[in-house]
């Protein structure tokens, strides 16, 4: 199989990503509920992860690092955590429905809701976060990389936007953690939304936040806590105030392991590739007379993605095509991006997506461009 689906996961993980899983599947116990050394063991790896995040995220303080099952899970808690019924937040059609469908649902509360638009190639205006900004403005919530153009946001200027004006400042860093450098005290982001699997090269089931100290965030589930027993209600330090119940340790062993991994190897390293695949890759489509190409290449940096529609041909139709008669696996569809489906007019034709990670290859991405010229 040729994997080109990479925005949905890295399905190529580290070995020693995997040799963690099966140790800790073998040895460890649960975090925080034990003084034995099954359960110390998690504890020791748990702290040992979030502090290698923190590290990478440019954070101060490990304990604001939160351990969630992915983005999805992280974007609903600080959502749902931070905003009140007349707060007023801007978003944009770049978005996931892991920022939209939340959205809606607060805005069916009382939340009012700016979606500010986008051109047909996914390029938001900066301009206008400042024009919608009113006094019940509370937050901006954006992408740093969209999943379906692979464009990439400005999130440093953004950033600088919304310190300016008091406002609070999350970020959606599912398609970006692991692979772009984000310093989330230099971008004024308050909180950061990452999951394990994708760039960040973990298992499935993992994901997490970076709280900025200061911002307090109604916890989505309460419970067990392993602290506090006696107490009514659920400890409110850090970071077990939004942890409730059992972590994920068996799969946050193996994001540890990728986190060393990602570090000896160097996110440049890893980015630098991707980057010369996916271009490598725009430009031989780009010679495929019918082949339509969707997002903005003028920006030499954007996640490794490419989307694209052959002729009038459904993209089910053409992804069908490509994994039964050559094997290759791409995404098509919808991609959870319902409002830059609409901005790129395809909601009705889909686009196929080709996301790469650095170990992809060359001959991969030619046998790619072969089979799509058969079309």
């Amino acid at each position: 199989m040729i994997y080109f689906d990479n925005a949905a996961t890295t399905i190529q993980k580290p070995k020693q990503v995997v040799e963690a899983v099966t140790q800790a599947l073998c040895s460890m116990g649960n975090a925080g509920r034990g003084a034995h050394n099954a359960s110390m063991g998690a504890s020791r790896m748990l702290f040992d992860t979030r502090k290698k995040l923190a590290e990478m995220f440019g954070g101060n303080n490990p304990a604001q690092v939160v351990f969630t099952s992915n983005s999805t899970e992280s974007l609903n808690m600080a959502l749902k955590g931070l905003l009140n019924p007349w707060d007023h937040v801007i978003t944009t059609q770049l978005e996931h429905n892991s920022v939209l469908r939340p959205l809606y649902e607060l805005e069916d509360k009382g939340v009012e809701l700016t979606i500010l638009n986008s051109d047909a190639k996914g390029r938001i205006c900066y301009e206008d976060f400042e024009k919608e900004i009113k006094k019940n403005t509370k937050m901006i919530v954006c992408t740093h990389g969209s999943n379906l153009t692979g464009n990439l946001t400005d999130i440093r200027r953004i950033g600088e936007i919304v310190r300016s004006h008091g406002l609070l400042f999350v970020v959606d860093a599912s398609q970006t953690a692991g692979v772009f450098p984000i310093r989330v005290e230099e971008m004024k982001i308050d909180v950061l939304c990452f999951t394990g699997h994708k760039g960040l090269l973990g298992p499935q089931g993992t994901g997490g936040m970076y709280v900025r100290e200061g911002v307090i965030i109604r916890p989505l589930k309460t419970g067990g806590s392993g602290v506090q027993t006696y107490s009514r209600t659920h400890p409110s330090q850090m970071p077990t105030a939004l942890e409730a119940g059992t972590l994920n340790a068996h799969g946050l062993a193996g994001l540890d392991a990728a986190l060393d991994y990602l570090k000896d190897t160097g996110i440049d390293v890893i980015r630098k590739k991707e980057q010369e695949l996916m271009w490598y890759f725009y430009q031989k489509v780009l010679e495929i007379p019918g082949i339509t190409v969707y997002g903005d290449f003028d920006s030499q940096e954007r996640c490794p993605i490419v989307s694209l529609n052959v002729k009038d041909y459904d993209s089910s139709e053409v992804s069908d095509f490509l994994f039964t008669e050559y094997g290759i696996s791409t995404r098509p569809g919808a991609h959870c991006a319902p409002l830059m489906h609409q901005a790129m007019g395809t909601e009705k034709q889909g686009a196929v997506r080709f996301s790469f990670s650095h170990y992809n290859t060359i001959e991969e991405i030619d046998i790619a461009v072969q089979a799509l010229k058969e079309l």
